[in-house]
């Protein structure tokens, strides 16, 4: 089939308007304009509208370009790469990848495309699939070693229908282009196929059998673990003002999170953060395989100083990516950052199409499009009764921290965990800076829902109590609210907060947070007749501090031990103690 062309009518920054000359085009349809150079721009069609007028969504610098240039048209949507080698990489949001960009040029050239995945690796593969049975879309032909893992090769899920495979690559060594076995279909005709396929990224990948999320990851993060706790399969959003932590705590939850696979998606934030990552991540080893994290990491670089239009495709790059990840059977997490920069690009776009805006500019479509982005996390039932699951963590960063703007609401009715955080906290230094008062979770902790519900009410009640001793004083409340209030400080301070520059106290796995919670709820529920503001503060600075100490422990040093039983100590002498005490 003939492929479409057209000519470049008006530039209007990254969006372009096209007059088709020849055949049609689809929406979503990859297309290349050629300026005066010849390179290649590519961009996406977007809309589409009467009279053989489109308009693009140009990935890079439209400087230069004229009216009248030529638009050829691909015929296929944009889509992913996906085969082995994808972990460990490190690509822009159109799957270049930027460490193999930077060998050819020191900037970043327009029209510049480099083959997505090495397509010279050889990867030994084993095959499971037989001679002569039958075969559709998603079906496992064989599997290849990769990092870690054992990665599955599939039958193109886009393919539809019963096919014969009528040949089958025996074991051995090849790359992801040579052909690995031939199917046929039911009219005879003959396809090859090889480890790779592509994949549209705006299409959600279909579901064999989709489960509610209901186990909860540990995160190594006490609070989201006790209190506000995000599920395998779910989604969270994690808004907040600039300078709150929003960053921090993605890269703590990259390198903590009992996920398989991490993918970060870097969705327009700044790019001084974002190398942070680039740097960091080879250099830091798995607590839980002792090799480089970022054999189980993929990272989708398209920052803020990077074209604004590619931001859309990097979301759904990196989604699609981690569903092709669920079907391998894996734990995948999404974190992207910031999605509000995501969406901001949606508004630039959306104003020069003349659009109609809705709330603050932002398209009237803004909620459907992330209430879909958010959709496709989820867990996976396969047919053999396995499971792969899919969680999505997006940070918004609303302007001026105000949490009523149009994309933190969406996301707020999107995803069923909300981590607000807190400019008062984050500037007391308390980290996390997670709202304890406001933040809320829809999914089960990796406590009893009893005990958090205990700890949320001491909370509560603390806030609350603060409120009082800030407009009347100390002299104002009783000696039992005082002892009410400190239990609540302590609680926040050797439970929820966290330093995480400490190798031990950075990270609690759910063994070390149950210990931990045992010994907070002994402290809290131990009645105390202690008479004195003075005396009441003292006893609770006590505390804090053997707790503090005994939180750097690890849990096979002899001394974890003996600060536990200080600890029960101090609560068994303080628990009956008389005026004098």
């Amino acid at each position: 089939m003939q492929k479409a062309k057209g000519k470049v009518v008006s530039v209007n920054e990254s969006l372009v308007g096209v007059i088709i000359t020849q055949g049609a085009v689809m929406n979503g349809e990859v297309a290349y304009i050629v300026i005066e150079d010849g390179k290649r721009l590519k961009s996406e069609v977007i809309d589409v509208k009467t009279g053989q007028f489109v308009y693009l969504q140009v990935f890079e610098d439209t400087s230069w370009m004229k009216a009248g240039d030529l638009v050829e048209f691909s015929g296929l949507l944009l889509a992913v790469k996906l085969a082995p080698g994808i972990l460990g990489s490190v690509t822009d949001g159109l799957q270049n990848p930027l460490y193999e960009l930077a060998k050819k040029e020191w900037f970043l050239e327009r029209g510049l495309e480099v083959e997505p995945l090495n397509n010279k690796t050889k990867w030994h593969f084993t095959p499971t699939a037989n001679k002569g049975g039958f075969v559709t879309g998603g079906d496992i032909l064989g599997a290849v070693p990769e990092k870690i893992f054992k990665h599955k090769i599939f039958v193109p899920f886009s393919l539809q229908g019963v096919f014969e495979l009528i040949e089958i690559a025996p074991e051995g060594d090849y790359t992801i282009d040579e052909t690995i076995a031939k199917i046929k279909d039911e009219a005879g005709a003959v396809q090859e196929l090889t480890m790779s396929f592509e994949w549209p990224v705006k299409m959600a990948m279909p579901f064999y059998e989709r489960s509610v999320p209901e186990k909860p990851m540990p995160t190594g993060i006490r609070i989201l673990d006790a209190l506000f706790p995000i599920a395998y399969g779910g989604t969270a959003c994690n808004p907040g003002p600039f300078g709150a932590g929003k960053t921090v705590l993605q890269h703590s939850l990259a390198k903590h999170s009992q996920a398989d696979i991490v993918i970060i998606a870097a969705c327009g934030e700044r790019a001084g953060e974002a190398v942070e990552v680039f740097k960091d991540f080879p250099k830091l080893l798995d607590p839980r395989t002792g090799k480089s994290l970022m054999d189980r990491t993929y990272i989708v670089g398209n920052t803020s100083s990077m074209p604004v239009a590619a931001r859309e495709a990097s979301v759904y790059l990196a989604t699609s990516v981690g569903e092709y990840y669920r079907k391998q059977g894996l734990n995948v997490l999404i974190l992207a950052d910031s999605t509000s920069r995501w969406a901001q690009a949606l508004r630039e776009t959306s104003g020069r199409k003349e659009e109609i805006p809705g709330p603050e500019a932002f398209p009237m479509y803004i909620s459907t499009l992330i209430s879909a982005f958010y959709d496709r996390a989820g867990v996976e039932i396969f047919k053999d009764g396995s499971s792969g699951s899919l969680s999505i963590i997006g940070t918004v960063s609303p302007a001026g921290g105000n949490f009523d703007e149009p994309v933190t609401q969406a996301t707020l009715l999107s995803t069923g965990a909300f981590w607000g955080l807190s400019r008062t906290l984050s500037d007391a230094r308390k980290y996390p800076a997670i709202d304890r008062i406001d933040s809320n979770s829809q999914y089960p902790s990796l406590l009893k829902k009893e005990e958090v519900a205990h700890l949320l009410e001491l909370l509560r009640d603390g806030k609350s109590i603060a409120s009082n001793i800030l407009l009347m004083g100390e002299k104002g409340i009783t000696d039992e609210t005082y002892i009410r209030y400190h239990k609540a400080e302590l609680l926040d301070a050797v439970f929820l907060q966290q330093n995480s520059f400490d190798e031990v106290d950075g990270v609690s796995n759910p063994s070390r947070l149950r210990i931990m919670f045992d010994m907070i709820l002994k402290i809290i529920d131990a009645p105390l007749n202690l008479k004195g503001k003075d005396k009441i503060r003292s006893h609770f600075n006590f505390i804090r501090q053997a707790f503090l100490d005994w939180n750097y422990m690890k849990i096979d040093d002899t001394n974890f031990d003996e600060q536990n039983s200080k600890l029960l100590n101090l609560i068994k002498q303080r628990a009956y103690a008389t005026e004098d005490l």
